[in-house]
């Protein structure tokens, strides 16, 4: 056996050259052979000089062949076929390529290679590396294994790598000709999951068979927390896990849950399949046992696809959603959802027996900005039963019941580019109250405008004085605007009473400096109304009422309006000195004045007579012909008025708590306070409306916001509460009196370090609550679908599982407040009409234990608001989660433990309890 020197340079050889030790005693011969021939050739004398050559011609006649002037298919064919057995090729289709740090032994008895500490070997898409490998060339065979050290502890692990497939295991054994393994002690992933097996027999590149193997999704692959126990299956990578007797382990502890026999898909793209429902009893409104949340997933494309899920419960009641996704990348993405649910309370015969249906209606689409920046299209649609969340017995629902106002708006809009630039949109739109159950649509709003034209200004340069300025557009929108009630949404009696109207506006304006710090605009707008549809008033003096009559057919009115503003920017700066705590502040102040003024368009106004049964003429009332357009009507007297506002900003200039600051830090106090009011010229009486005041701040860096308002009347009350032309100040009061007031306060608060579980809008249950109409925010509650793994997605960070010896984990928590408190006070009341506090937040009280709460108190009616217990424990690979609403009408629980991994999602338990139904 010979020993080479250690290399790390690859190494070239051919098996088969290999085999026999005549090559070298051949080389031995040719060598010696060589020498010899030299060394004779040392020994000759030295040559004469050349004798030159006698050229004579040849007299030897050679003819030509006869055959070669005859045509092809002429010529005698030969007869010696060619051999049609096919060459053989040889054992290896390629090179083989190894080296190793240590050394490299050929043993050219046992025909064998030996490969020492960190040995790699390459065939073809073949890769072995380990810490010692044998190859064994006599039979085309590699082995791979481990190093053991001096202690007994084993090393550098083969790792067995074909295409894609990778293989750990403790030692394998390859055929370069058959493409057989075997392979002990293997560990490989298939579609997010492994398989530890003790014994795997690789048959080619796409099958394999394996023994007493576990398959699980745990992180930890030497102890994992639970694991199926596969007795026999057959692997085909990426495709497909088929298995015989298969149970599941926890801590190697046996468990009952398992298959005879089982047929596992393996595939890194969407597929479709069935959902495994949730089971429970529904305990509270008397359904009986039902399955929710089960169906199938179609994957069609890879552009679609759609959730086909579904309700039933023992007593009859069922509910059915379709749920469809599609994007086209770079063009646009969206959702559609269909929600129905048929219910069925108590026992038909029984006298508390109902049924009803409910449905609800969602569709979101977005454009990409840069598909196409001429046009848009957009959706985002939510409509259906008014007391769709409030009934639906879907968990999903949970946190939406609260909602008083669903919304939708599809719209397309379209710009042409050019000067003037025209701008085309149309718009449905729906707005629907839950409560009062009346639903107002507009289907659809058209709108186009035309883009400001200045015919008196330069060709090149700036635009400078009044004239120069000069502008004027045009703007169109015509509605068709439908008020119905919940019973009558989509039915032919819900457009009886559609109004459809067309307005047309031209607004005309200029704007310039005066005295060089002020800015002075005016403008006029000219209006023109189209509507389909007047009315016709007359009193009976038969039945002394009064009769409106609606006529059908085009009419209209025209009105105009002039108004102009006079408005500057003042700043104001407080220097206190660089050595103060306050160094400085800023205030911005936008005083402005405004006139406007509106003619008296009485023409379009008429009278009828108001008769008593002896036929006296008691009353003239007046009206217009134009009272139940979309658009309102033409005012009937003339107003003059003059507008009085100021918006404030103060910002201050503090030294900065970090000394290693260079500069000092900004604050703002307040983001706004504005003031505004309005004094009517024309008016007889009541000349001043009261002052609205508006504020906003932000504190504690900008995590608490501050909204406040409050509105002035500076008129005095009567005995009746009733509003009289005195001022207050004059009538033993104060300057004004405050007529209602409002303040808002929204705080969140966390721990320097966080927590994972922080809520914003991008996560996906807040998603679904916005979606549904409810808040961008938890303070109502979650979603308690906790099968559905859109709702539950843990972040991907990677985490250090070890426990520690010293428990010095942070506690991480976040916290988020809303206050609320409306004041009224317009005829005396002196009230609080609403006062509320609400509040949710998270707390990680150990690495794997989160708890979260949602609730309020109604201060005004001394209660607690609705209120929801959030309990999470993280099990390594599985989850476990309790919600709890201990108390109202919506008392329920709901308990849930499962797989966390997406692969077995559908291995779940949950149990629920159902709030109790309402009558």
């Amino acid at each position: 056996m010979a020993i080479q020197k250690p290399s790390h340079t690859f190494t070239k050889i051919h098996l088969k050259a290999l085999r026999t030790n005549n090559f070298q005693i051949l080389f031995a011969l040719s060598f010696t052979v060589f020498i010899n021939t030299f060394c004779f050739a040392q020994d000759l004398p030295k040559t004469s000089p050349t004798i030159p050559p006698d050229v004579k011609q040849d007299s030897t006649v050679v003819a030509k062949d006869s055959l070669i002037n005859l045509p092809v298919n002429e010529r005698i064919q030969d007869t010696v076929k060619v051999d049609s057995l096919k060459k053989g090729e040889g054992f290896l289709e390629d090179i083989v390529r190894y080296k190793a740090t240590d050394y490299v032994s050929i043993n050219q008895k046992d025909e064998k290679i030996y490969l020492y500490n960190n040995a790699e070997v390459y065939y073809k898409d073949m890769e072995i590396t380990a810490g010692i490998i044998v190859i064994d060339y006599a039979t085309n065979e590699v082995f791979a294994g481990r190093i053991k050290d001096t202690l007994g502890n084993y090393s550098q692990h083969p790792v067995f790598k074909q295409g894609q497939d990778v293989i750990e295991p403790d030692s394998i054994r390859f055929n370069f000709n058959t493409k057989r393994a075997l392979v002990w002690n293997s560990r490989t992933e298939q579609s997010g999951g492994t398989i530890i097996a003790e014994r795997t027999k690789k048959e080619n590149d796409s099958v394999y068979f394996i023994e007493r193997a576990k398959y699980t999704t745990s992180k930890n692959i030497d102890d994992p927390e639970y694991y199926f126990l596969i007795r026999k299956g057959k692997i085909v990578p990426g495709k497909k896990v088929v298995t015989g007797l298969t149970n599941m382990f926890i801590y190697d502890v046996p468990t009952p849950i398992g298959l005879p026999f089982g047929f596992f898909p393996l595939t890194k793209t969407r597929t479709s399949g069935v959902i495994i429902p949730s089971f429970g009893e529904d305990t509270g409104n008397d359904r009986g046992y039902f399955l929710q949340n089960g169906g199938y997933y179609f994957a069609i494309n890879d552009y679609v696809d759609l959730a086909v899920l579904g309700d039933y419960y023992t007593n009859g009641s069922y509910g059915l959603r379709l749920q469809s996704n599609y994007a086209l990348r770079y063009k646009f993405r969206g959702n559609i959802n269909l929600r129905f649910e048929n219910l069925i309370n108590s026992e038909r015969g029984f006298p508390d027996f109902s049924k009803s249906s409910i449905y609800n209606i969602r569709w979101s689409h977005n454009q990409d900005t840069k598909a196409n920046p001429s046009s848009r299209f957009s959706a985002s649609v939510n409509l259906g039963s008014s007391r769709y969340y409030q009934r639906s017995v879907n968990q999903l629902n949970a946190s939406n019941f609260l909602n008083n106002t669903l919304s939708s708006s599809v719209s397309y809009s379209k710009t042409f580019s050019g000067e003037p630039q025209v701008n085309l949109s149309v718009t449905a739109t729906h707005s629907q109250n839950t409560n009062t159950e009346t639903i107002n649509m507009t289907l659809p709003t058209f709108q186009g405008s035309v883009g400001r034209m200045f015919p008196f200004a330069p060709r090149v340069g700036t635009k400078k004085g009044i004239v120069q300025n000069i502008n004027l557009q045009y703007n169109v929108r015509g509605e068709n605007r439908i008020q119905t009630t919940d019973s009558l949404f989509f039915k032919k009696e819900m457009f009886d009473d559609a109004k459809i109207g067309i307005q047309h506006s031209v607004p005309l304006s200029t704007n310039f400096k005066v005295f060089k710090y002020l800015s002075l605009s005016a403008s006029t707008n000219f209006q023109e109304t189209w509507t389909f549809k007047t009315i016709e008033r007359s009193f009976d003096s038969e039945l002394q009422e009064v009769v409106t009559n609606e006529l059908k057919g085009f009419d209209s009115y025209r009105t105009y309006n002039f108004g102009t503003s006079l408005g500057t920017t003042i700043y104001g700066m407080f220097n206190f000195g660089d050595d103060k705590k306050i160094q400085a502040l800023r205030h911005v102040m936008r005083p402005a004045i405004s006139y406007s003024v509106s003619p008296a368009f009485s023409q379009y106004y008429d009278t009828y007579e108001v008769v008593d049964a002896d036929g006296t003429t008691t009353d003239e009332v007046e009206y217009s012909r134009f009272e139940e357009s979309i658009f309102g009507v033409p005012g009937n007297q003339f107003s003059s008025s003059v507008g009085l506002s100021l918006s404030n900003t103060f910002e201050a200039k503090v030294r900065d708590r970090d000394t290693t600051a260079t500069e000092a830090k900004k604050i703002i106090i307040f983001n706004n306070l504005n003031f505004s009011t309005n004094y009517n010229i024309s008016a007889d009486s009541l000349k001043w409306s009261p002052v609205r005041m508006t504020g906003g701040t932000q504190l504690f860096n900008n995590k608490l916001k501050v909204n406040f308002g409050a509105t002035l009347d500076p008129y005095a009350l009567d005995s009746n509460n009733q509003k009289i032309d005195e001022f207050n100040i004059n009538n033993g009061g104060s300057l004004f009196r405050l007529t209602s007031a409002n303040l808002t306060f929204n705080y969140s608060i966390s721990n320097k370090g966080g927590s994972k579980k922080d809520r914003d809008e991008d996560d996906a249950a807040i998603q679904e609550s916005i979606q549904s109409g409810g808040r961008a925010d938890d303070l109502f509650g979650r979603p308690e679908d906790f099968a559905d793994q859109r709702l539950n997605q843990d972040d991907e960070e990677d985490e250090d599982d070890t426990p520690s010896d010293l428990y010095t984990h942070q506690i991480p928590w976040s916290i988020r407040f809303a206050y609320a408190v409306n004041y009224t006070n317009s005829a005396r009341q002196n009230q609080i009409s609403s006062h509320s506090l609400m509040f949710s937040g998270d707390i990680q009280l150990t690495k794997r234990w989160t708890i979260g709460a949602s609730s309020g108190y109604d201060l005004k009616n001394q209660g607690i608001t609705y209120t929801q217990l959030r309990f999470e424990r993280d099990l390594l690979s599985w989850r476990m989660n309790f919600s709890w609403v201990p108390f109202s009408t919506r008392s329920s629980w709901n308990f849930f433990i499962g797989i966390k991994s997406s692969l077995l999602k559908d291995l779940k338990y949950d149990k629920r309890r159902q709030s109790d139904r309402q009558l």
